[in-house]
């Protein structure tokens, strides 16, 4: 009697999601398109620091239950690279993300787009500058067209526009927002090998510790949460996806690929900003955002492809 084969494994769809990083660091550009949409909308609503003061320490509670086995295991190797991990706190956490929900209360959506397009070039930056890593010729064709492609949606396709930009406080504290991530970025593979939950609830929760103090600054100058439905579901909203999820996929995404290839999935984030434009805001589309789309879409996939890693 002859035995049958054994039936194949079971797909584990968690397992296999982990090893998508161009699935992963997509869904991250889609979660913090809309993390940017919900802030400009909410912004008298929720005060920029306390959101993110309440950002950081909700998701850090989600995730401790899982975290906590990994955390007392890997507690000697984050103990042993506390200044690094301390900094990736302060920059990729608290500084960062405060400064650009302060900024959107400032700056207009078409200068927040049009700077949210250069991260890549600081993630470049950073990696020349500390490390010495260079953008192959690839990288660097690939952040040009889909650099393209940010400015041909954003400006409507009329890049005469770029002459009428005017830049006011709250742009240059958007782009040091993006200068603090994209040191984030670059350091983020130099972090001690550690389960990703343990490094994600390390830097949450003491990404909230840094910010108690100008939150409770921000309080004092009379600015308050109004408790109403618009805040739960934007607090919700901010905990599950750009903050939980993001991170734990922009982690993932870069420990996969590095910090130049993933780069120029920050394009995707305005592109993705627009499509919900369309979407949700009643926008009509036009010939431009097809354009855009296909030049950042093409620039992505040029500069992640696997002959262009320079890391």
């Amino acid at each position: 009697m002859t035995k049958s084969p054994p039936a194949p494994p079971a797909l584990d769809p968690v397992r296999w999601l982990n090893d998508q990083p161009y699935l992963l660091l997509s869904l991250t550009a889609l979660f913090w398109a809309g993390n940017i949409v919900l802030a400009r909308h909410v912004g008298d609503h929720v005060p920029p620091i306390m959101l993110t003061t309440v950002r950081w320490f909700g998701t850090f509670l989600i995730l401790l239950p899982f975290a906590w086995p990994h955390l007392k295991r890997d507690w000697p190797a984050l103990r042993a690279h506390l200044p690094l991990m301390l900094l990736l706190s302060a920059i990729g956490f608290a500084f960062n993300n405060a400064i650009s929900y302060w900024a959107l209360q400032y700056t207009q959506a078409l200068n927040a787009l049009l700077i949210q397009s250069s991260g890549p070039l600081f993630v470049a930056l950073w990696s020349l500058v500390l490390f010495g890593v260079r953008l192959t010729g690839a990288q660097l064709a690939g952040i040009t067209i889909s650099l393209a492609g940010v400015l041909t949606i954003i400006l409507r396709g009329d890049f005469g526009a770029l002459a009428g930009i005017a830049f006011n406080k709250g742009d240059v504290m958007f782009a040091s927002s993006l200068v603090s991530f994209g040191l984030y970025s670059a350091l983020i593979p130099r972090r001690p090998v550690t389960h990703q939950l343990s490094l994600i609830s390390f830097t949450t929760g003491c990404g909230a510790l840094l910010l108690v103090p100008f939150s409770v600054w921000e309080f004092s100058t009379g600015a308050t949460l109004k408790f109403d439905s618009l805040t739960f579901a934007t607090l919700a909203y901010v905990l599950i996806f750009p903050s939980t999820l993001a991170y734990l996929f922009f982690n993932r995404g870069i420990a996969l690929i590095g910090p130049n290839r993933a780069a120029p999935f920050f394009h995707l984030v305005p592109v993705f900003g627009s499509a919900m434009a369309i979407l949700l805001l009643g926008e009509q589309p036009r010939l431009f955002h097809l354009v855009g789309y296909l030049l950042v879409l093409a620039g992505v996939l040029i500069a992640s492809r696997r002959a262009s890693a320079g890391v």
